[in-house]
């Protein structure tokens, strides 16, 4: 029996290793589940204290260890402004689905949520698209605040 195809394939992201749309994906689609093994919180908080990046609090319980690479959802990466969200269910699994339809190409981002935003990625950067452009356009307000600075003294300079 062949396999079933699946919609996205790993590759190479601004950030490392990325979940990519191997084909258009429609809104409200599952994608793919983001699985491990089952922490409780003591043991969820040693592995928090050795800077596992992996994690994913199911609820005030259990935290899934997504360090496996087995785990195909542990490459879908952060986004400010994401493509797809996670989904919860009733018996602790969590699923990563489309919240817009998604391009082929496209890379597979949800918001990993303030806390591990906080600790993670603010102290380096975000890298999502959303940032990188914010980042770009505020330079190049400066760059062009700073011009007509220059331009202001040199006319005021010339007056003299």
């Amino acid at each position: 029996m062949p396999r079933k195809k699946k919609p996205f394939r790993i590759g190479r992201s601004r950030t490392g290793l990325g979940l990519f749309a191997a084909e258009s994906i429609a809104k409200r689609t599952y994608i793919v589940e983001y699985s491990g093994r089952r922490l409780n919180n003591k043991q969820a908080e040693a592995m928090e204290a050795k800077n596992s990046k992996y994690l994913y609090e199911v609820n005030n319980r259990w935290t899934i260890d997504g360090s496996s690479r087995k785990n195909i959802g542990r490459y879908a990466n952060h986004s400010c402004r994401p493509n797809c969200e996670t989904d919860r269910r009733r018996d602790g699994k969590v699923f990563i689905r489309a919240i817009k339809n998604i391009k082929l190409g496209d890379e597979i981002t949800y918001n990993y949520g303030r806390d591990y935003v906080s600790w993670f990625i603010k102290p380096h950067g975000c890298k999502c698209e959303k940032c990188i452009e914010k980042r770009r356009k505020e330079r190049s307000e400066k760059l062009k605040a700073a011009k007509r600075r220059r331009a202001r003294a040199a006319k005021r300079a010339h007056k003299m």
